[in-house]
């Protein structure tokens, strides 16, 4: 019997639960990440492998050790798309058996359906048509609800209360089986999650999170970022999710185009990945008064690197502040979070000072 897993992103795999199940086995869902899945993926990686291979190699071997013997890889562009290649070969290496399906450049519904059909001859089209359609309603409202309780947890007058709605729209969504009732669920949760009270002042402080799409939207890799900033009663607001993803390849040259738009002066042309969205949302933030942006990546992310000149010159003139954060497997957690904890300590002398200058 297959026995079929997959890395771990963030809450991502409520929504594609329904396209794993179309492969026709048992799902393996891998231990959530801690410091053993780095360390795991740290030993067998090559040592120029950036962050994301590591969390993911160290996800599959967990994994395996569980019993799994289908592996999913899903994703493009940069040099994951030969991750699938060297993670296959080290996993062979160290003496596991199993089937990888890699999904890389089949994000087409079409070439994806193909590769569906391969693996599991007996799969319908209308089966696989519903599967696509129930993971993008699940995907929309998880990235909907996550939005809005990254915008508003770090100001709830009880704690804990958006974190049970949370949780309990995770677990009711990864059951839905209908668009209909994703979207009950979806809709319900909003609406609960807007009952919630909250004590919000009117001059908030909004910080922007743009980087890498794995580091931001992994919290494990960025030592839990969001939580630590909505922790300090700060108004978190990322813009790279899945949805957003799907939307670009959909919208390809639609969206390559709006985003260099957003981006010039400051790029004039793609850097590759999501550099260039990385550029194009700091201009858009800066110009509607954000206070601040924390710019992630992994450490040797090219893309990523290649934007930061532009945000320094973009920092200089709209008097910006931008800190840079960098993951690999030895950064180091309390590093990070004094860092983090002297740029809110700027954000907010920032904002009284002009405050004071505003009364007199």
């Amino acid at each position: 019997m297959y026995k079929i897993s997959f890395p771990h992103m963030g809450n991502y795999y409520y929504a594609y639960k329904p396209m794993l199940l179309l492969l026709g086995g048992e799902i393996i869902v891998p231990p959530p990440i801690t410091k053993k899945t780095i360390e795991l993926g740290f030993k067998h990686s090559p040592e120029a492998a950036c962050i994301p291979f590591k969390y993911n190699l160290g996800n599959y071997i967990e994994a395996l050790d569980l019993g799994a013997n289908v592996l999913v890889q899903a994703g493009g562009g940069c040099r994951f798309g030969y991750y699938g290649e060297v993670q296959k070969e080290i996993l062979k290496s160290l003496g596991y058996s199993f089937t990888f399906i890699k999904l890389t450049n089949k994000m087409n519904p079409i070439a994806m359906m193909k590769a569906f059909k391969e693996f599991n001859p007996s799969m319908k089209r209308t089966t696989f048509l519903h599967s696509l359609a129930l993971t993008f309603a699940r995907l929309y409202y998880l990235d909907k609800v996550e939005n809005f309780v990254r915008i508003n947890v770090g100001f709830q007058t009880k704690a804990g209360t958006y974190e049970a709605t949370f949780k309990k729209f995770l677990n009711e969504l990864g059951d839905t089986k209908t668009l209909r009732a994703v979207r009950s669920v979806g809709k319900r949760t909003l609406a609960d999650l807007m009952k919630i009270e909250i004590n919000k002042p009117k001059d908030v402080v909004r910080v922007g999170v743009v980087g890498e799409l794995y580091v931001v939207m992994e919290p494990f890799s960025n030592f839990f970022l969001e939580k630590e900033l909505s922790q300090k009663g700060i108004e978190v607001h990322r813009f790279v999710t899945v949805s957003s993803i799907m939307k670009d390849f959909f919208l390809k040259h639609f969206m390559l185009t709006l985003q260099l738009k957003h981006a010039r002066p400051y790029l004039r042309r793609h850097v590759g990945a999501h550099g260039t969205e990385s550029v194009a949302i700091a201009h858009r933030l800066a110009k509607k008064g954000f206070d601040g942006l924390i710019h992630v990546k992994p450490f040797a992310c090219m893309p990523e690197i290649n934007t930061m000149p532009a945000l320094h010159k973009l920092s200089r003139d709209f008097q910006f502040p931008i800190i840079y954060f960098s993951f690999d497997s030895q950064t180091s957690e309390t590093g990070i979070k004094t860092r983090l904890e002297a740029f809110y300590d700027m954000l907010m002398m920032k904002k009284d000072k002009l405050k004071s200058q505003n009364e007199n």
